[in-house]
Parts: structure tokens; C-alpha cells; sequence
């Protein structure tokens, strides 16, 4: 890959989301760092600084970023304001990352979108150091296309830490703090607190710090940072937070007690506990961003709550058997998986495909999710990141047994050789049969495995006639 990835002139404009995906796939990957604003800087002051014209809502943490972008969203939108909404990574299209009024762009706007910017980026580069990432020209693009819109707030999610992240070229009213775990240990620090530092980097003065909760030495962290640029922090625990929650059909009933109110009986169509906190830190944040002393409207909060969906986020796409999609990619986030599938569902048994990619604790994550699972089909997506699935096998076994992991290199194979398995139900040792597949490891596993549950047709294994 070279440094220069677009020519020196003026690039040809793009004409199909396909030219966009080759011109962004053509730029520094979301894996190759160099820590600076100056590049993403550059460019907003090229494109007339249209973060400026836009407040927001920043989000970071570990786990849940995603989940509670969506659920702000739904919120803000819900007291009448048009929202532009910048996550990452996506599922399956790349336009998913930039939504405005809760939709993600479809193909004409995204490549109006970037065409918008695309003049301005090799100027950039030819005047820095390193070009422009892939990383950094979507958030540009998702900046330009808020501020075209134009939307009143921007719920925007890190790519990755906090301070030197792109996205951090906004000053937030309110910047929310997920979990703080360990992960991304190679850029980011090998403790939580460590992590954290970089974190807290999107706190700006006079802003509002809406934390869930932290271990002492994370939440110590996070009051360092407040008291230093003078931000207001509401704590989860303390300000406000989860009062009850009941599983239901679909989701969960829960009770949220905010900043200002409590509201009660909320339908939220999403599983597991760790979904009623991403409810609660969401219902803190917007009403930190709207301010004033008045509670929101307890039938408008109802009704966003009711309406969120979040993508490869313990959602089943499939029955007969039943197929569960799951981006967690950690430790930390596999726990949470596992303890919502105990919570929400009574499958047995309960099949996972799991596919992970190279740079994550694979060892902590089959361990997190072991004791929910009968078996383990271990897999490989894609990507050349991914590990390979012979090479994941030898981690499974030291955490399964030899007896509970199989092999199935090619992921369709793999979800096709777990649903026989949850068919099966005696074959892993269950007398019940009412069996379910989990298809984890990556948000890159997830979102092929959702590919490929969405088309009847499945490609012909090597050797079999098309």
C-alpha cells in the first residue's frame, strides 16, 4: 500500500458505491495507527469546519458504544430534533456507519456524500505527513453530510480510545462513558485505567459526563479529567440508573431511573442486562443534552425505546432452528453475551460459531462464553485478519475439551454443521432438542453470517457443482 493513495489531482468523482468502497479500501486500514488530529484536522478546515455546525453527543467506552448510539438517537429524535448518528465498524454496508433521522445513508446519498469531500482529500495528503485512513474519511464524510442536512445534533461513535480518535474534532455537550475494559491492549494500554486516560480525551470543558459504571480506578480517572476541564459528571449508581428489569418476549421491560425522573414499564426489543444499562446511560445523556430541570416525556420516552433495534446485537434472524447474531469481540462484551443468553433464552443446546480476529484475546473470550455453550464450531470470516480456524481449534480445546469443539473453515459451512448440531439436540448431550445456533466472535463474523442468512442461496462448496 502506498502513501499516496489517490493521485495528486483532483480524483475522478465516484459514481457507484462500489468506486467509494474501492477508493476508501484504498486509504491507511482502520488497523494502521498514527496518533494525530492534524490530518482530520486539515480536512475540516478545507471543508469550512462543519463539525461546528452541529452539537453532540460523543461516545466511548469498551462495549455498548453502538447499542446506546442507537438508543440516544431514538431519543433525541423522539423530543423532535433531526440527528445525524457516526458508529463503526459496520455490519455489513459501509454506508450503515452515517445515519441521519435514524436511517442509515442508502447507496445515491452515500456516494453524494463522499463526492462532496473527495476533492479535498488528496490536498491532505500532499500536505501531511501520512495520507488520510480509511477511518479518517468517514468520519470527514459523515461531518460534511451531518452539517449538509443539516441535523441539530450529531451522536457520535470512537473508532478507537478517545483523544486521538477522529471523530474527536467536535466538542461535545455530553460525552458518555461505556465500561472501560481492557482491549485494543496494543494502542491503548494494558489496564483499564491506562485505557481509560485515553479515553477520557473526549471530555471537553463545560461539558457533561454521563459514566456508567467503573471500577475505582477508571472512575477516578474520569473525575481527574472533569475536575480539569470542568465538566459535570452524572454517574450511573448514583444519578441515575436501572431500578428494574423483567425479561420479556422480544426484549425486556425495564425501569430507568434518570437524572431528573423515574420511568416506569419501558419496552426495550434488545437482550440482557447490560442492554437496561446502555438504556439507562442513554436516558442520562439526553436529558444532560436537553437540559433544563423538567423530565422528558414519559409516553415519547416509551415510544423511542420501543422502536430501537440494534444489528448483530443478540438479534435472531433466523428459526428452525433458531440463529442468534453477536458482534462481542472481547472478554468483557463475550461476558455479557453470555450471561444475556442464560437471562433471555431456554435453548438446549446452545451451538456457537465462533470466528475471531487476530489482534483479540480469543483464549478470554471462548472461556467468557464456555459455560453457555454445549459445543463450539470454530470458524474464520473473511478478512485476512481473522485467525485461522485450525489455528482457533487449539485455543477451543484447552477451554472446551476436545470432545466440544469442531472445525468448519468456511463460516456458511460452519452455521450449516452448528444448526445440525442444535437439531440434533442428543448427539451434544441434550435430552430436549430445542436447540439454537450463536454465531460470535467479531462484529466482521457477525455481520457475514447476517449476509448469508439473508439470502436463501448459499455458494457451492468446493467440489459441488454450482
Amino acid at each position: 500500500m502506498t502513501d499516496t493513495p489517490l493521485d495528486a489531482g483532483v480524483p475522478r468523482l465516484a459514481e457507484t458505491v462500489s468506486e467509494v468502497e474501492d477508493a476508501l479500501l484504498s486509504r491507511w486500514p482502520e488497523t494502521r495507527m498514527e496518533p494525530s488530529l492534524d490530518r482530520i484536522g486539515a480536512l475540516m478546515e478545507l471543508l469550512g469546519d462543519p463539525q461546528r455546525s452541529f452539537r453532540a453527543v460523543h461516545l466511548t467506552g469498551t462495549n455498548g458504544k453502538t447499542s446506546t448510539s442507537r438508543m440516544v438517537d431514538a431519543l433525541l429524535r423522539a423530543v423532535e430534533l433531526r440527528t445525524g448518528r457516526f458508529t463503526s465498524p459496520h455490519v455489513e454496508r459501509m454506508a450503515e456507519r452515517i445515519g441521519i433521522d435514524g436511517e442509515p445513508l442508502d447507496d445515491e446519498a452515500f456516494v453524494r456524500a463522499f463526492n462532496d469531500i473527495a476533492p479535498y482529500l488528496a490536498m491532505v495528503d500532499d500536505d501531511q505527513p501520512h495520507p488520510l485512513s480509511f477511518f479518517e474519511t468517514m468520519v470527514g464524510t459523515a461531518y460534511a453530510a451531518f452539517a449538509d442536512a443539516p441535523v441539530d445534533v450529531a451522536v457520535v461513535e470512537v473508532g478507537l480510545g478517545g483523544a486521538w480518535d477522529a471523530t474527536n474534532v467536535i466538542d461535545a455537550d455530553v460525552a458518555v462513558l461505556l465500561p472501560v475494559a481492557v482491549d485494543h491492549a496494543r494502542y491503548l494500554g494494558e489496564t483499564p485505567e491506562a485505557i481509560a486516560q485515553e479515553k477520557v480525551g473526549i471530555v471537553k470543558p463545560g461539558s457533561v459526563v454521563v459514566s456508567a459504571q467503573q471500577t475505582p480506578e477508571v472512575a477516578a480517572v474520569v473525575a481527574a479529567r472533569a475536575a480539569e476541564v470542568g465538566a459535570t459528571v452524572l454517574t450511573e449508581g448514583v444519578d441515575f440508573g436501572v431500578v428494574a428489569r423483567t425479561p420479556a418476549v422480544g426484549g425486556q421491560l425495564v425501569t430507568l431511573r434518570g437524572a431528573r425522573a423515574t420511568y416506569e414499564d419501558l419496552f426495550v426489543p434488545l437482550y440482557g442486562a447490560h442492554q437496561a444499562q446502555n438504556a439507562a446511560v442513554a436516558l442520562a445523556a439526553v436529558e444532560a443534552f436537553v437540559g433544563g430541570r423538567e423530565p422528558l416525556d414519559g409516553e415519547l420516552v416509551s415510544a423511542a425505546f420501543a422502536e430501537v433495534t440494534s444489528p448483530a446485537r443478540l438479534e435472531v434472524v433466523r428459526r428452525s432452528p433458531t440463529v442468534i447474531l453477536d458482534a462481542a469481540h472481547n472478554p468483557h462484551g463475550a461476558e455479557a453475551t453470555a450471561a444475556a443468553l442464560e437471562d433471555s433464552f431456554t435453548f438446549d443446546p446452545l451451538i456457537g460459531v465462533v470466528g475471531v480476529m487476530g489482534d483479540k484475546d480469543a483464549e478470554g473470550l471462548l472461556a467468557a462464553l464456555e459455560p453457555a455453550l454445549a459445543h463450539v464450531v470454530v470458524t474464520q470470516n473473511s478478512t485476512a485478519r481473522a485467525v485461522p480456524a485450525e489455528q482457533l481449534a487449539v485455543v477451543a480445546r484447552e477451554v472446551f475439551g476436545d470432545d466440544r469443539v469442531s472445525v468448519v473453515s468456511r463460516l456458511d459451512d460452519a452455521i450449516a454443521a452448528a444448526a445440525t448440531l442444535a437439531e440434533a439436540g442428543d448427539s451434544v448431550g441434550s435430552s430436549i432438542g430445542a436447540g439454537a445456533v450463536v454465531v460470535t466472535g467479531s462484529v466482521v463474523t457477525a455481520g457475514e453470517a447476517r449476509t448469508l442468512l439473508a439470502r436463501p442461496e448459499r455458494r457451492p462448496a468446493a467440489g459441488e457443482e454450482a
